[in-house]
């Protein structure tokens, strides 16, 4: 029989996993680890992961000679879990803004775009600079390497603002930054007013120079705009000479913009000529009869001698990124530069105060021979008390109490030594080292001074060469289509509807550029707007056709009926804003109309006159109306206009200026409105 005591095993319950929260953890972990270990600099040293374990590698491989960059690369690999191809790309990067790194061999150009020449090739050691500002093991906080083999730095102890000096880009998950580099000196000077706690203001510096306005700069936060323009010369006539350029550009691209603007029909040369060595120089030839002028405002408008940058503060902080503005990254670092000063005068201060201390107890314990003491002691303890017994007179002269260890440092004082000492270099060594014990002192006092010396003596010993390149300047934006050359013809079918300037058999309305936007008037009273192109359907029935040009906007006049069956009004209106390719009417009702009379004006002052016709068989006793532009308001596109006649309209003609033509009857027929100016 079954043993119904025993109970059945409970049933298996199962588990259910959501994979959308599962994915959305893992797209979570993806995106913090590309923020905080890849893309985004720490504020603290204002570099990379990356770069903290390249420059991490060559101070640890340093020994005043250069060494291969494929051994740089290598020996990083120890502390940076990815290939070598973007720790090299990282050092070469670090090299080529010429702060940190001191380069030997080809590392490319970034003026002219040429690459570096392979890692095996070319050699690296650290900088002067870098070897006083970025390093100290004693300040340095120390974590892990990823496969814990190795100790690397959780971040280098930087005692400058080298973020903003060596600027840097990243993108992210979900985030980018881009912090343009500032100028050495200016920064400086900018730290030193933080620790004086005054004003300052600092805008980028590239190092190609340009001119560039920092009107919208922002402060470097989300939002702003930077605009850099290279910097053009007029030689002769029909040749400029492009002598700096912008950032983010070089002489490559640049002349391949040039290049692409001159197919477009955008501007007009005759060749250009590369003559870049160390410095920037490109030959713009232009055609004869050209405007140097001209030309140089068609280069800042279609090619990349005019660039806009966005830049976009973004560093971490605190373990998480933060957006800031260049002016409170420079706050941070100065006050951290301080910070990292004052450790470094109290670790100085603690170190030379115990080399006080056991000079001095070397001092007593050999000038008054308590060595002798413990030439009859058996055993270890023994001899312990008897050098602190011997000490035991001498205690208040000293800064801190005696420990075991240092009874024990006496005990292994060499025997030569003893027999060598002379008492007055002793005496000198302990005056020295309490004159530097005081020197710091009065540093760490005194801190604030302390770090704008620091700053001050930086600027001194590496700031030569290092002035700005970058003029700062202001300037309006150049409006392309007032610079596009003219080199097209505009033609039109009026009748299918067609315009563009491949229609080289069809009615000539006026030249244009290629990049020109036309307007079109109907007869069923709507207008539009489009970019000009080879041939387009611009819409049937087509009354007047122009050139669009807002910034001069042309006075239209016109005569229409309203609907089918409606009233005929007149209106004068300018056209300003538009959206390209959408249909506006131009009539009181949605219902299509009719114009009967249209005409553009330049001049604003300019006022048509016009004779309408009206139809024989309708009941007006005057058959023909005179018409003044003039006695109605300019009105906007969207205005239904003036009434004229309600009586049905056969024509309307235009009058010579200064011709009066009289009705042919006088006085106004019953019903038939008078033209009063009131707008409908």
């Amino acid at each position: 029989m079954a043993d119904d005591s025993k109970t059945p095993p409970p049933a298996k319950t199962s588990q259910v996993v959501h994979i959308d929260e599962m994915y959305g953890d893992w797209f979570l972990d993806y995106a913090s680890y590309v923020i905080l270990e890849r893309a985004v600099p720490h504020i603290n040293d204002g570099l990379k992961p990356v770069q903290r374990r390249i420059l991490h590698s060559m101070r640890e491989m340093e020994d005043g000679r250069y060494n291969k960059v494929a051994n740089i690369v290598g020996n990083t690999m120890k502390y940076h879990p990815h290939g070598d191809a973007s720790i090299g790309d990282a050092l070469i990067q670090l090299g080529q803004k010429d702060l940190l790194i001191d380069a030997q061999g080809n590392w490319g150009n970034t003026l002219t775009g040429d690459s570096a020449a392979a890692p095996r090739y070319i050699e690296a050691r650290l900088s002067k600079f870098a070897l006083e500002v970025v390093f100290n093991p004693k300040t340095t906080e120390w974590a892990l390497s990823y496969d814990g083999r190795n100790q690397e730095p959780v971040t280098q102890p930087v005692k400058f603002p080298l973020v903003l000096a060596q600027g840097v880009e990243g993108i992210a998950v979900g985030l980018s930054t881009r912090i343009l580099p500032h100028n050495f000196l200016e920064l400086i000077d900018a730290s030193i007013a933080v620790l004086r706690n005054k004003p300052f203001e600092i805008f980028p510096d590239f190092p190609f120079g340009g001119i560039a306005d920092f009107s919208d700069y922002q402060d470097g936060k989300r939002g702003g705009r930077v605009r850099v323009r290279a910097r053009i010369e007029k030689v002769r006539k029909t040749l400029v000479k492009i002598i700096e350029i912008p950032y983010g550009t070089n002489t490559t691209s640049l002349i391949d913009s040039i290049l692409a603007a001159n197919d477009k029909n955008k501007i007009k040369i005759s060749r250009v000529e590369d003559n870049t060595s160390e410095n920037a120089e490109i030959l713009v030839h232009l055609p004869s009869g050209s405007e140097p002028d001209t030309a140089i405002k068609g280069l800042y408008a279609f090619t990349d001698c005019e660039v806009s940058i966005a830049p976009n503060a973004c560093v971490i902080t605190e373990d998480a990124p933060a957006f800031l503005g260049v002016s409170d990254i420079l706050k941070i670092c100065a006050e951290q530069t301080k910070e990292l000063l004052r450790r470094e005068l109290e670790i100085r201060l603690g170190e030379l105060r115990e080399k006080w201390h056991f000079s001095s107890l070397e001092k007593i314990f050999i000038e008054n021979r308590i060595y002798r003491d413990i030439e009859e002691c058996e055993t270890w303890e023994a001899v312990l008390q008897a050098i602190d017994t011997g000490l035991e007179p001498h205690k208040k002269k000293l800064l801190r109490e005696v420990t075991e260890d240092d009874l024990i440092r006496l005990t292994e004082i060499k025997i030569k030594r003893i027999s060598k000492f002379d008492s007055s270099k002793a005496d000198e060594l302990i005056r020295g080292l309490e004159e530097e014990i005081e020197e710091v002192e009065n540093h760490l006092a005194h801190l604030t001074q302390y770090a704008v010396n620091w700053f001050k003596r930086l600027r001194k010993k590496y700031g030569e060469g290092r002035e700005r390149r970058t003029e700062i300047s202001t300037f309006d934006r150049i409006i392309a289509s007032k610079v596009a050359i003219a080199n097209e013809t505009l033609y039109v079918n009026r009748k299918e509807g067609f315009a563009g300037y491949g229609m080289k058999k069809e009615e000539e309305v006026s030249k244009c550029s290629s990049i020109d936007d036309i307007i079109v008037f109907r007869g069923d009273g709507s207008m539009i707007v489009s970019k000009v192109q080879d041939k387009a359907f611009v819409g049937k029935n087509i009354t007047h056709i122009e050139v669009f040009d807002k910034a001069a906007p042309t006075t239209y006049s016109m005569i229409y009926r309203d609907g089918k069956n409606g009233p005929y009004y007149a209106k004068k209106f300018q056209i300003s804003g538009v959206t390209r390719e959408k249909e506006y009417p131009l009539t009181k009702s949605k219902e299509a109309g009719k114009v009967l009379y249209f005409a553009a004006n330049k001049d604003p002052n300019y006022n048509d006159q016009v004779t309408i016709y009206l139809h024989p068989s309708c009941s007006a006793r005057k058959k023909k109306l005179v018409f003044d532009f003039a006695d109605i308001d300019l009105k906007s596109r969207g205005a239904g206009g003036n009434i004229v006649t309600k009586y049905p309209v056969s024509r309307v003609s235009r009058l010579a200026k200064g011709v009066k033509s009289e009705p042919e009857e006088d006085g106004p027929q019953q019903d038939e409105l008078p033209l009063d100016n009131k707008d409908s």
